[in-house]
């Protein structure tokens, strides 16, 4: 998948608490048609369903 992001880890705590370190995982986990979907509306209706 083209739209994932690269996760790494850290070994201070400080670091851990960084948006793209906590949001990694979590985008990478969500399914393909989210992450694709062409509009933030079409994008916040899957992500609806999910959660």
């Amino acid at each position: 998948n083209r739209h994932k992001l690269n996760h790494r880890q850290f070994h201070l705590n400080l670091r851990k608490n960084f948006f793209p370190v906590r949001v990694t995982e979590h985008w990478n986990r969500l399914p393909r048609e989210a992450v694709e979907a062409p509009s933030l509306e079409i994008f916040k209706t899957h992500l609806d369903v999910i959660l």
